[in-house]
């Protein structure tokens, strides 16, 4: 599982060929810390690479460039570009079900 930065979305290291499903996740949220493993478990096709962007600085700037508003917020990136997104619901965040939808968009 890699991890990115603000610095990896800023210098187009998602631009390469492939697919990335990234998971936005804060330390300080209880619901991200329950759907992480969940997530690293997840089985994406071979031309899936998965990562955590970790954004428990409230000042990051991927809060505001990508609009995150709620942890854990699932995007997947074709390209560089966002094809795909759940954001997790506000006192729940995100379940199996919303995995089952990220396998079949990226599986």
């Amino acid at each position: 599982m890699e991890e990115l930065g603000a610095v990896d979305f800023e210098s187009g290291r998602l631009t390469r060929p492939g697919t990335w499903a990234v998971g936005f996740l804060a330390s300080w949220c209880p619901f991200c810390r329950a759907f992480r493993p969940k997530f690293e478990k997840l089985s994406a096709g071979p031309a899936v690479h998965l990562a955590v962007a970790d954004v428990s600085d409230e000042d990051s700037p991927l809060w505001d460039s990508l609009k995150v508003e709620v942890v854990p917020t699932l995007v997947v990136f074709r390209e560089g570009r966002p094809t795909w997104r759940r954001d997790g619901r506000a006192g729940e965040g995100l379940d199996e079900r919303d995995l089952r939808a990220l396998a079949s968009v990226v599986g």
